[in-house]
């Protein structure tokens, strides 16, 4: 099926529920994305930063652009005059620069604390623990341009559907316990980026409020070569 056919299908599955529904455009061509945008999607999720800022500047403007991959310091400045969301904070270090970098574009950025919830070693995030311990320390209290907005995770590449139910049970339990205990009075804490093409229906089931989907709206994705010698986990 086309590409708005995809979308047009799964938004019908999704339309009773209350799940943002990001398209994932990772190596997808300004035409592709195209398509899904005139289809009435306007949401989607880049994993690399170039890659992201050369597709903002070619697109329509009012598309939200999510950053889903993983974040490094030096490179936050490219993208804080306009994203939307960063879904895969994993530091106090790499939250302060996304605070350095909003207060010089006047802007108040929504973060996501990426946990890792899978059993692998490829995949990044936080440690139940250390998130607790960044949202204890004095210094997240000084970060005027950031807001944390909810949590996001990665499950294990499994074909065990009882194992990825649980690491998406386990990371639904913690954002309850982190919204009793850190975000009580803040309603905009609200948000659980879990699930992907392969994984999104049990990833709602568990919680979800915000699901990735790459494959199942543009098609299996071509990896270039290059990022496949450089990034093995690329292949998954």
């Amino acid at each position: 099926m086309s590409i708005a056919a995809n979308l047009t299908e799964l938004k019908k599955e999704l339309s009773r529920l209350n799940v943002t529904l990001i398209a994932v455009s990772k190596t997808k061509t300004k035409e592709e994305i195209l398509e899904a945008y005139q289809a009435g999607q306007k949401v989607f999720g880049e994993n690399h930063v170039q890659e992201l800022v050369e597709k903002y500047e070619q697109l329509p403007k009012d598309i939200q652009w999510h950053l889903i991959g993983h974040l490094q310091t030096n490179k936050v400045k490219y993208i804080a005059p306009f994203v939307s969301l960063i879904h895969s904070v994993d530091s106090l270090k790499l939250l302060k620069e996304i605070d350095k970098q909003a207060k010089k574009n006047d802007r108040v950025i929504d973060c996501l604390l990426q946990i890792y919830i899978a059993d692998e070693e490829t995949k990044f995030g936080l440690g139940f623990d250390e998130a607790i311990d960044l949202l204890r320390s004095e210094d997240i209290y000084s970060l005027k341009n950031v807001r944390i907005v909810g949590v996001m995770g990665i499950a294990s590449n499994t074909e065990n559907p009882k194992q990825i139910k649980e690491e998406f049970y386990e990371l639904r339990t913690f954002f309850e316990g982190l919204k009793q205990s850190f975000f009580r009075n803040e309603s905009s804490f609200k948000e659980i980026s879990m699930g992907m093409s392969g994984d999104y229906k049990i990833a709602i089931e568990q919680g979800s409020t915000m699901i990735r989907v790459g494959s199942s709206i543009f098609g299996k994705r071509v990896i270039p070569h290059w990022r496949i010698q450089n990034n093995p986990a690329e292949e998954n």
